[in-house]
């Protein structure tokens, strides 16, 4: 059996992908960072979060979906984002 793993896309919408997303968001949010993220783990950790977890294949498909770079895990990424 081949495991699928369901990504979101460029155009915001939901796809199906043999490997797993390199990143999570939060579709509310619209926030996207690492998968250890230590304040993504600690919602998860507290019930939250996870009805709205997104998982994209790359940096730039989370771009182009709307998502900016959490503030906690890609620090540098989300002061260039704010600066722009």
């Amino acid at each position: 059996m081949v495991t699928t793993y369901l990504l979101e896309g460029p155009d915001g919408r939901p796809y199906r992908s043999s490997a797993p997303g390199v990143l999570g968001g939060h579709r509310r949010g619209r926030i996207y960072g690492r998968l250890d993220c230590p304040a993504a783990l600690r919602a998860i950790a507290r019930g939250g979060y996870v009805r709205n977890r997104v998982f994209f294949a790359d940096e730039a498909t989370a771009i182009a979906a709307g998502y900016r770079p959490c503030g906690v895990c890609l620090r540098h990424e989300y002061s260039a984002w704010k600066e722009r």
